[in-house]
């Protein structure tokens, strides 16, 4: 049953691997009629008007400008809590006398499940990586209550919520799992998945649909083979990493390679260019991925959950963050091999691409993991789940 339009807002946060996985929900949801407006920093603007959605603009005190994240990992804590606060009023502005039916968010933009639950509103967590599962609370959160610092966090986080209106005032809680969330990765990649609870948690796999733009490539008619390789947008200052990559696979026999060296390296680093190889600071990923014979790629959530649902074999060079945990679970599942950056030789490239694409059993994995990642539903499935939302609340 289609809901009747409403008014759904989305928050989010200006990092860029956080705004792309759920744009196409986004313009889903335009699509059927439905009034969206998204919140967020106006250096991600351009991404969410070619959406559709109407753009609220909310500030950020992040550090995305130029990926200055300190080291500690209270001190991360701290700066997304400075972002909610600051984020909070500038939302209340917007939405006092304009609150939305229904209140969607980024994890890293919790601010709006105040503002929804002070408006009593309904409110749905979008995460673009993996959620919490049963142990998460032992295995992960509770060691970082005693690194210096924690103590004055929560006292702050505490004192917030209590000013905030919002109705859950216990930080484990509404720190913790939400109510209700999509998680916009596919369920092979979520750790310890058997203990998340799917009666908060549904697994949408990777979203993407029709209406998409600039998502096109033409593989060239003498490739026999074709390798993408990219570190996604933001650990990209990676020029001998590069360096070693065109030595490894340039006038490598019936292959063509797409090398994305991002923004923070210039094509003048690399020194010469092999002829079956072409270099940009951005690809249309999916498209190429969608031809591709093999994926080098920094296990980024979103490079992984690509990779998956185009059934390519992954060579795994996690950059950081939560790509190590990534890169290992690719290789868990048989998909992939892992190089960390130092190891990256030559040598221990190419042998490693050859590996990849000359074993049955990678090849049967892929296969049975796209399905696996095409079946969870993705940008469709979310909006229906949406939707539900809507109806169920009127």
């Amino acid at each position: 049953m289609p809901a009747r339009p409403a008014h759904i807002a989305m928050v989010g946060i200006p990092i860029v691997s956080h705004v792309l996985p759920s744009l196409e929900i986004i313009r889903e949801l335009v699509a059927r009629g439905h009034r969206v407006t998204y919140a967020n920093d106006p250096a991600v603007a351009d991404l969410i008007t070619a959406t559709g959605a109407e753009f609220v603009s909310c500030t950020s005190v992040l550090p995305v400008a130029d990926n200055n994240w300190p080291d500690d990992p209270v001190a991360v804590m701290n700066l997304f809590l400075d972002n909610a606060i600051q984020a909070l009023a500038q939302l209340r502005a917007a939405y006092e006398h304009d609150p939305a039916d229904l209140y969607l968010y980024d994890i890293g933009a919790y601010a709006a499940r105040a503002l929804a639950e002070s408006q009593h509103r309904p409110v749905l967590q979008l995460s673009p990586t993996f959620v919490a599962w049963k142990g998460y609370e032992q295995d992960v959160a509770a060691p970082l209550r005693h690194l210096p610092g924690a103590d004055a966090y929560r006292t702050k986080f505490a004192q917030w919520l209590a000013d905030s209106g919002a109705a859950t005032t216990d930080v484990d809680a509404f720190s913790g799992l939400p109510d209700r969330a999509l998680a916009l990765i596919p369920r092979a990649m979520q750790p310890h998945a058997d203990q998340v609870d799917t009666g908060t948690v549904t697994f949408i796999g990777p979203c993407f649909g029709t209406r998409e733009e600039g998502q096109s490539w033409v593989r060239p008619a003498d490739a026999e083979k074709v390798l993408l390789i990219s570190l996604g947008s933001a650990y990209t200052r990676q020029p001998e990493f590069y360096r070693q990559c065109l030595a490894a696979y340039g006038n490598l026999s019936g292959w063509h390679v797409v090398l994305q060296i991002g923004r923070h390296t210039y094509p003048q680093e690399l020194g010469a260019i092999p002829p079956n190889v072409e270099v940009h600071s951005w690809v249309p990923q999916r498209a190429i991925l969608d031809q591709a014979d093999a994926f080098v790629t920094h296990a980024g959530m979103g490079g992984c959950g690509e990779g998956l649902l185009a059934g390519v074999p992954m060579i795994a060079v996690p950059q950081a963050a939560e790509q190590f945990i990534n890169a290992d679970r690719l290789v868990e599942l048989g998909v992939a091999r892992r190089i960390d950056t130092a190891e990256a030789t030559v040598e221990m490239l190419r042998n490693t691409l050859n590996e990849l694409v000359t074993d049955a059993e990678v090849t049967r994995r892929s296969a049975r993991l796209r399905a696996d990642t095409q079946a969870e539903g993705g940008t469709e499935r979310a909006a229906d789940l949406i939707e539900n939302i809507i109806v169920n609340r009127t």
